[in-house]
């Protein structure tokens, strides 16, 4: 029996989310790392290398956190689908990202950071919840405001910038988690409850 797509829009969104926010941060505190202790050749190509692995570290680590997004056991579920989309969204949008790297290529970290972080938004909707907005918003600002403010260190504190939104983004995406299941345990017990005086 197919599933309405409130039912899987629901299932969706009581996942842990953590695996690739972890990918995320493990990969931009290595592109910063970079940034600090190489040319800026070599951080150039941690930025490519690096951001097109996070999907790849994000499955790794899913059969860590208990997401396992490889499960082939799992139901479909269509908002998986649409995550995925969202995500080839963010690599396609490197066609706006390589000109203006062509033209300087210290605009790299930059549109980098904030293109890719435009998935966030549509993740929000999905699982309504300001978590992605927040994520979206701040990395545009902190991004932008690191870009033109320390234009030396642009390599090094707009990487570390995405970290720092990374490590609140987890927070608040454990907090999100930890809610769910008190509520569900809640409502649980509260069945329960009404069942017996039935």
């Amino acid at each position: 029996m197919k599933r309405t797509l409130d039912v899987q829009r629901s299932e969706f969104s009581n996942q842990k989310f953590l695996a690739t926010p972890v990918a995320g941060l493990i990969v931009w505190t290595i592109i910063g790392i970079v940034g600090v202790f190489f040319s800026d050749v070599v951080a150039v190509w941690s930025i490519f290398i690096g951001t097109g692995s996070i999907v790849y570290l994000g499955l790794f680590l899913s059969k860590f956190t208990g997401e396992n997004f490889l499960d082939r056991n799992k139901p479909k579920n269509e908002f998986d689908t649409l995550f995925l989309f969202t995500a080839g969204q963010a690599i396609l949008v490197y066609s706006i990202a390589i000109p203006f790297f062509l033209v300087d290529y210290s605009s790299l970290p930059m549109t980098v950071g904030i293109l890719t972080g435009l998935m966030w938004l549509s993740f929000s909707w999905i699982i309504k919840h300001w978590s992605g907005i927040f994520h979206t918003l701040m990395r545009i600002v902190v991004v932008l405001s690191l870009w033109y403010l320390m234009p030396g260190y642009r390599f090094t504190a707009i990487p570390f910038g995405i970290v720092l939104i990374y490590a609140i983004t987890l927070l608040i995406l454990r907090n999100r988690f930890k809610t769910r299941v008190k509520t569900s345990q809640q409502q649980l017990v509260q069945s329960k409850h009404n069942f017996k005086h039935y």
